[in-house]
């Protein structure tokens, strides 16, 4: 609260106006100051999604025995095999012979699961006919075996199966069309035997000689 001064004891009427204008402005307090305008806030940045890796994602294999790996037994033998048939497919006739030889050595009880594709494989590179559809069993084979090794090798023994399948019935379809086209060439030869035969004929009448005459036309009639 303000003080009164003391000149307004002295000087009533204009002292008295002062004090009660001073006293107003006493009473009134000051205006609060307004509070600065509020800054919105920066929005957060986006969050940056890595895209997708293109094409289908390959299991890495396993490091150093960390777990979390998924690079299983099956998968190692299934690529090996692929590298294996990759240098089948480059092998000379006597090569893939000799490579035939040491893989028959193994008896058929004791060979493996990965064993048996493998001699599927060479098998399937004779291109004789008897040869693929043994390598269509073995990979039947592989297929029918209900043990842990066997059922890691089950896409790539139904790939195989499947193509060898499909070669073979390619294989048959050209055997009929090849046999096709061997009887038709039998029975243009025989025409061509006949109709060479026919002309045959047809000279030896053009060229015999006619027959000759008795003379008796030419005789003069005898007289009565």
């Amino acid at each position: 609260m303000c003080p009164e001064p003391r000149a307004a004891r002295a000087f009533p009427p204009l002292w008295s106006a002062l004090a009660a204008a001073v006293l107003a402005g006493c009473a009134v307090p000051p205006p609060a100051p307004l509070p600065p305008p509020a800054v919105p806030a920066a929005p957060p940045p986006p969050a940056v999604v890595a895209p997708p890796p293109a094409g289908p994602v390959v299991a890495l294999p396993v490091q150093g025995g960390l777990p979390g790996g998924v690079r299983t037994e099956g998968s190692t033998t299934s690529h090996a095999l692929l590298v294996y048939a990759d240098r089948v497919r480059r092998m000379a006739p006597s090569e893939l012979a000799q490579e035939l030889t040491r893989l028959s050595e193994t008896p058929e009880p004791q060979r493996q699961p990965g064993q048996e594709l493998q001699l599927a494989i060479a098998l399937a590179q004779t291109r004789v006919p008897a040869d693929l559809a043994r390598a269509l069993g073995l990979t039947q084979r592989v297929l029918g075996n209900p043990r842990e090794e066997a059922r890691g090798l089950y896409p790539l023994a139904g790939m195989l199966a499947a193509r060898y399948a499909e070669q073979r019935r390619v294989e048959d379809a050209l055997d009929r069309q090849a046999q096709q086209l061997r009887d038709q060439q039998r029975r243009i030869d025989q025409l061509n035997e006949r109709l060479e035969a026919m002309r045959a004929l047809e000279r030896s009448l053009t060229s015999r000689p006619a027959p000759a005459n008795n003379g008796a036309q030419h005789r003069l009639p005898q007289q009565p």
